[in-house]
């Protein structure tokens, strides 16, 4: 099994380099980033793991620089998001940004979609919250067009572009897509429609889960064997790690503290028996 792993990094946490040197030396396999643009203050949504929001939502560092700075010192490190809240961009410039660290990364990116649950910060990007999904949707098919290996035109519900010339094409012709989100029908329909594979957070009810996203997937027609699913922002133990190998995962993401070097440091000692 792989182990990756997860972080908030933020303006007071380890560095996107040091971290990454340290993942690599190591023989981690990957290193997932989230992403919140900006945190509302007067927000009415309520905080998904409850009790008060933790600091480094509001101080998280842009995923796609962090990411680009990790690339740049490391040669075999994993690089993805977890999660892009698709929805959020505008699908032109994320098909570029995209691309571009992929290409320059020698295909080393995954992207993890994500619908969001701060109604705040979504409705400041001119998002409908109802219909965000959707949209994300719409704009996964809009970047596919652009990295098609001809140029591709796509008109959408949400939005459209002209077949174009846009280089660089990600080095797979399109990066491996993780979606993240609850377990239910609507969400695995999105993810046989489009996507690699599931993004579960904490990784909690997969015994049930998994044989009912197996069951979508291949009624969708998709290869039996090429569903992927990495649970996602795990705290482990030899158990639950076995639990999941038992289910046919073969990478798994563990949550880092959101922490200076030190300490940072001192829980990859830690994750290092899970190698």
């Amino acid at each position: 099994m792989r182990i990756s792993t997860t972080i908030f990094l933020t303006d007071e946490t380890i560095t996107p380099v040091r971290l990454a040197r340290e993942l690599e030396e190591r023989g981690f396999a990957g290193l997932y980033l989230p992403e919140h643009t900006h945190i509302p203050v007067e927000r009415s949504t309520p905080y998904p793991a409850g009790g008060e929001l933790p600091a480094e939502y509001g101080r998280t560092l842009d995923p796609f620089v962090a990411l680009g700075q990790a690339a740049a010192v490391t040669t075999r490190l994993g690089l993805g998001t977890g999660i892009t809240l698709v929805a959020q961009h505008d699908p032109i410039d994320l098909a570029k940004q995209i691309a571009t660290l992929d290409h320059l990364s020698g295909g080393r990116f995954t992207l993890g979609v994500g619908f969001g649950w701060n109604r705040e910060e979504a409705a400041d990007h001119g998002v409908e919250w109802s219909t965000r999904r959707e949209l994300a949707q719409d704009r996964m098919a809009l970047m596919r067009a652009l990295w098609a290996a001809e140029p591709t035109a796509y008109k959408g519900e949400f939005g459209s572009v002209r077949a174009s010339h846009a280089f660089p094409k990600p080095a797979g012709g399109a990066p491996r897509t993780l979606v993240g989100g609850a377990a239910g029908p609507k969400l695995f329909s999105q993810i046989a429609r489009y996507a690699d594979g599931w993004l579960p957070i904490g990784g909690r009810g997969l015994s049930e889960a998994v044989p009912a996203l197996r069951e979508v997937w291949e009624k969708a027609g998709r290869d039996p064997g090429a569903l992927q699913v990495v649970p996602y922002a795990v705290l482990p133990t030899p158990g639950k790690l076995a639990h999941y190998a038992e289910l046919g995962v073969e990478e798994v993401v563990l949550q880092l503290p959101p922490e200076g070097e030190s300490e940072v440091l001192r829980v990859l000692d830690e994750f290092g028996q899970y190698l």
